[in-house]
């Protein structure tokens, strides 16, 4: 696992955890929708960094 695949993981965890927080407090949908996709691209290109298809 290197580095920056790490960093995207735990952003992308930080994302998930924001988008959860915003829908409990009732947040305007556009700013919920904006951090899930953002969360799922860090997510991904983590995942996709570990496992050497994306240098």
């Amino acid at each position: 696992m290197t580095g920056l695949s790490t960093v995207l993981i735990v952003v992308g965890l930080f994302l998930a955890g924001g988008v959860y927080s915003f829908s409990k407090q009732k947040l305007p949908k556009g700013v919920i929708v904006v951090l899930a996709i953002a969360s799922a691209m860090c997510l991904a290109a983590g995942v996709l960094r570990i496992q050497g298809i994306w240098e």
